[in-house]
Parts: C-alpha cells; structure tokens; sequence
C-alpha cells in the first residue's frame, strides 16, 4: 500500500488555493480575463514571497464570479482530495470572494457548494466548510463576515476562521467577530504563527477564545507557549509544505511538526494551497516519512488527532472513523 492509498483527514485548506493553474486559465480565458501574469512559464502560480502570493491568490478567485463557477471549482477539489485518499476535508470558504460578504448572495453560493459536496460523498470523501474572513481587509469586514457565518451556521457550515496576512491590524480588534460566530454555535481556528511569530499564536488564544491554531509553527521559538499548547491541548493545523514552499523553513528537515509533536503539543497534517505548493496530502505524508522516518502508525495517530479535532458532528466523526480503520490497521 503507497501512502496515496492512506485514508486522510484534512483541516487546513482553502478552496480557491486549491483551484488548478489549468481550470483557473480555462474560467479565464472563457470570460475574457487577462491574468497571464499570475502564471510562469510552466503554467504554474508564480509569485516571490508571502504578499505576492496573496495577491496571486485573489487574482486567482476573479474567474469564479457565480454560484455555479464555485460549485464546478468544489465538485474538482474533492475529486482531487478524494484522490489522494482525503476522507475528511474542511475547507475554508471566503464571503470576500463568494458575493461580496452580502449575506444574500453568500447564500446562494453557498447552496451551490453544499450540492456540490453532498455529490462528492460517492467517491468517499466528506466535506465541512469553515467561514472564514480575510484578516487584511479589517475588522468591519470581518464582522460582515461573521454574520454570514451566524446566517449559515449549520450541517455544513460548521466553523469560523480567519486568514491572510497576520500583520494586519491588532488581534484584538477581530475579537466582536469570533464573538458573533461563537454565539451561532461555531467552532474557532485563526491562522497565527506562520508569519508574525509566536506572539501571534497568544494572541489569538487570549483574545480570539480558538480551539485550534491554522499553521501556529512558530510557536516553537517560545518554550512557554509550546508547554501552553501542550498543556490546553490546542490543535495545530500544520502545512509542512505550505511552510517549506513559502520559506518561512528552508527545508523539510527544519520544520518544527516533529518537535512540536515530541514536546506533546496536537499537531495535524494540511496542504493549505495544495498547487500553489505544489504539494498534495499524499506528497506530505512521503515527506515526512523521509524526514523524520514516520511510518503508518504515526500517521494514523495523527488521523485521530485531526478527527477529534474536526468541527463535524459526533455522527459524522463516527462515520468517518470507520472509514480510518484501514489506516490503524
């Protein structure tokens, strides 16, 4: 069995960042679009650092303009999860990008993603959508966000988040937004530690009240902070390759995922922006398997830890572990 045949539970991930280069050209091109220079000469996302890849990122959703353009983009990310063996995926959806944070039409594209996923369970993957605003147009947005979320919390809709640039603003100032997604019943995760360092991760634990920590690698650099997520249990949804890729690691062999791990602190396995890093769950768990000689047994551990981690109902967790079992085998 090739890890590509590994039953996988995913947390960390972003719809439009795992669009295809060739499906974002073709929307393009079809509406008259010129985003040629977002792309090398291989057809890949190009982009030098973190902020350009931020902005390539959102050049990148301008193609999918309609309910039915973000059901097709969807119905192709869970072909390609299930691939590579995917049987649980949350996925972060952005109002910014699916109707301009307008409740209404919000909705509508929502509607068409979950037909979309409900049509992905035939090929044994289970999708759950985490609401997620975009740190970098502020804290007005991210409470128009919020609201989104409360209006479509539910069976599907099962988290709220926050990503984007971790140097925009004060943490404390997104705060009234957690709030509002927590009054809805939601879970909560904010990207923090990739960028801005450690005090960001405590500064989302303290101000933000998150269950989980998107990427939180930095961490590391505070022994204190790493003995706290150990101690509390918070859950690290880790990008190795997105890390590696970005170059917030110079390598593999650098990334802190096993010391955490070591240093007993919850880590799980994400691709984030699987093209953009070229990466995907299977080529993640190869990596880790040269770099820190995991096996089966390591990865089926953090299959669990990423389960009970998952936002989804008690059913739907129940559901999906049965699906695990060949891994713990």
């Amino acid at each position: 069995m090739t890890y590509k045949d590994v039953p996988k539970v995913e947390l960390h991930h972003h719809i439009e960042g795992a669009a295809p280069p060739a499906l974002v050209r073709d929307m393009a091109r079809a509406r008259g679009l010129d985003i040629s220079h977002i792309f090398d000469a291989q057809g890949a996302y190009s982009y030098r650092d973190f902020l350009q890849f931020l902005n390539v990122y959102e050049v990148a959703t301008r193609p999918f303009s309609s309910p039915d353009d973000y059901a097709l983009l969807m119905a192709v990310v869970a072909g390609e999860a299930a691939e590579q063996g995917v049987v649980y995926l949350e996925t972060f959806l952005s109002p910014d990008f699916c109707g301009g944070r307008d409740p209404v039409a919000w909705q509508e594209y929502l509607a068409a993603m979950i037909e979309a996923a409900a049509s992905a369970e035939q090929l044994g993957i289970t999708l759950r959508g985490i609401v997620t605003a975009v740190r970098h147009s502020g804290p007005e947005a991210a409470r128009e966000t919020a609201v989104c979320a409360q209006e479509t919390a539910g069976d599907f809709i099962v988290g709220f988040g926050m990503g984007g640039d971790e140097n925009a603003g004060a943490t404390a100032e997104f705060a009234y937004a957690f709030d509002m997604a927590r009054e809805a019943g939601l879970r909560l995760t904010s990207h923090a530690g990739e960028w801005a360092g450690p005090a960001s991760v405590r500064d989302a634990l303290t101000h933000l009240k998150v269950e989980r920590i998107g990427h939180g690698v930095r961490a590391i650099e505070d022994p204190e902070l790493v003995a706290l997520l150990a101690d509390t249990g918070t859950v690290l949804e880790v990008c190795p390759g997105s890390n590696v890729a970005l170059g917030v690691y110079p390598s593999w062999e650098a990334h802190p995922i096993a010391r955490l791990r070591d240093a007993g602190v919850k880590v799980t396995v994400s691709t984030d922006d699987p093209p953009f890093f070229h990466t995907n769950m299977t080529r993640e768990f190869e990596e880790l398997e040269r770099a820190f000689g995991w096996g089966l047994s390591e990865f089926a551990a953090l299959n669990r830890v990423a389960l009970d981690a998952a936002f989804c109902d008690d059913a739907t967790r129940a559901e999906i572990a049965k699906r695990l079992e060949p891994a713990d085998a």
